[in-house]
């Protein structure tokens, strides 16, 4: 059953507000009259908030316009339509700028009351959505051109220009960082909701109780704090797209409902009776193993079946390198006009670095260095930031790296040894000749192209300081291990002593 609409009529006139009591009851509106503009401040103070307002101009001790004026410093959202006996233009003139949607001039006719709440209602719809821009604006990044240079990304621009204009669901996965903001904005770009508004909600940004309300809006004194209804993202994104990022983060009730509103397309607002309808693609991402998140029970399967009509996954930016001095210059563009600077000139050392690093963090990370990398203007500093992180990250690495089987174990320590060796006297040669590789080359006796190849291997071509100690690091590791398989293999090979028996 819908919920009744709510009109204050304020009038100091007892037969007026028993005309518009009973004409507006018959239409079936909930009908609250008041003799004075105090007692409507007192009423809109107190949180109390109708659907319309009709506000007498002429009153004692309060007069229609004050009251109005004091009205909008409390709630400027208001609808109200004044009424007054003259139809004077200057009255007329201020009673909108204040903030009145319509005035209507006694006695009027039915007719007219109707027009004016058809327009009310049209201006509300309109602010309505005039809200929805701001905040479609305000969340609108620069990032939304989709740069494509590896094989993997331009086969995933041709599946967006191929789904986009095909209104079904979307589910979008990808680690954290890698751009699925950006598909999901390409995607509403290129489809037929293109005009409307798109939606971003950040579903691990909020607890379960903020985000429901975040996503369907509430109506006045639904909780504590709910001084005046609000609209959720679903209503604001009405014939747009909705983009439920980290989706597989929403508790199990808020996934049930989502699944209803994507069933139905219909939902209630909390603290409401009545249904509201609505037209909305939705897009969803995860960061998540989706179907790691279902076998635990983390994330419901049925609603994961109603969103995955079509997917798509973004690989990470370690899998699509060819790309990263693309995005590095696009970057370097976008910031060096943001922050007002001269877009400075890459070094190859620095490209050649950020082509070697793995960037965890993906598009995001490599975002803020070139971001750092504008600020500072420092191409050395960056550099030597970049291959620390490398260092970091290879020191880190063999940890994780799965175990050889027990049956391999000598055979790989052997060969561990070995290139461990010659990594030594290859940083050891390099250093001596201050890295000149030719020099270095005829020290160890070796060919220039076999050095090349054994500094790739050993990923000494990256740069001095970092990559000495770190073989000087694996040195020393290789020493002790050589010592102790010395030590094993001297005892084994002992022979036994006899027992000496006592005379």
């Amino acid at each position: 059953m819908a919920t009744k609409q709510k009109i204050m009529v304020v009038d100091d006139e007892p037969s007026i507000r028993k005309y518009l009591r009973t004409l507006l009851e018959v239409d079936g509106f909930e009908v609250e009259t008041l003799s004075s503009g105090k007692e409507a401040l007192k009423q809109v103070g107190e949180g109390a908030r109708p659907d319309f307002m009709i506000l007498d101009v002429l009153m004692p001790e309060m007069d229609g316009l004050e009251t109005l004026r004091q009205l909008m410093q409390v709630d400027r959202t208001l609808n109200v339509i004044m009424l007054s006996c003259a139809n004077e233009v200057n009255t007329v003139v201020e009673a909108i700028r204040l903030g009145a949607l319509d005035y209507l001039t006694k006695p009027f006719e039915k007719v007219e009351l109707d027009a004016a709440f058809l327009k009310c209602q049209q201006k509300q719809q309109l602010r309505s959505e005039n809200q929805a821009l701001r905040e479609y604006c305000e969340t609108l990044t620069e990032d939304i051109s989709f740069l494509a240079a590896s094989p993997q990304m331009l086969k995933i621009r041709q599946q967006i220009l191929q789904i986009a204009p095909v209104d079904v669901p979307i589910f979008i996965s990808g680690e954290s960082g890698v751009g699925k903001e950006v598909v999901a904005r390409m995607i509403h770009l290129r489809s037929k909701r293109h005009q409307q508004p798109f939606i971003k909600v950040n579903c691990a940004a909020l607890p379960g109780e903020l985000l429901e309300s975040e996503l369907f809006g509430f109506e006045q004194g639904a909780f504590t704090g709910a001084v005046r209804a609000k609209p959720g993202k679903f209503e604001l994104a009405n014939k747009g797209t909705i983009f439920l990022d980290e989706i597989a983060e929403m508790s199990p009730h808020l996934q049930a409902k989502l699944l209803h509103v994507l069933q139905d397309g219909q939902y209630s607002r909390l603290g409401a009776r009545a249904t509201i309808n609505v037209d909305v693609r939705v897009l969803a991402a995860t960061n998540m193993d989706v179907k790691e998140a279902m076998r635990t029970g983390r994330f419901r399967e049925d609603l994961y079946y109603r969103l995955n009509v079509l997917s798509l996954h973004i690989p990470p930016l370690r899998e699509r390198t060819t790309e990263i001095p693309l995005l590095f210059r696009h970057f370097l563009v976008k910031y060096s006009e943001k922050y007002q600077k001269s877009a400075p000139d890459p070094s190859k050392n620095l490209l050649e670095a950020a082509l070697r690093y793995q960037w965890p963090g993906n598009l995001r990370e490599l975002e803020n260095f070139v971001k750092r990398y504008v600020i500072l203007e420092d191409d050395a500093g960056s550099f030597r930031e970049l291959l620390e992180m490398t260092s970091q990250q290879q020191r880190v690495a063999p940890s994780e790296a799965p175990q050889p089987p027990k049956e391999q174990g000598l055979k790989a320590l052997v060969r561990g040894l070995k290139d461990e060796a010659e990594m030594e006297a290859i940083a050891d040669a390099l250093e001596k000749t201050n890295w000149c590789r030719k020099d270095a080359a005829r020290m160890l006796g070796i060919s220039y192209k076999a050095l090349l190849y054994k500094m790739r291997q050993f990923n000494l071509d990256s740069g001095r300081g970092a990559r000495s100690a770190a073989a000087k690091e694996a040195a020393k590791a290789a020493a002790a291990a050589k010592e102790a398989a010395a030590k094993s293999s001297h005892k084994e090979e002992l022979p036994a002593v006899p027992a000496i028996r006592g005379s």
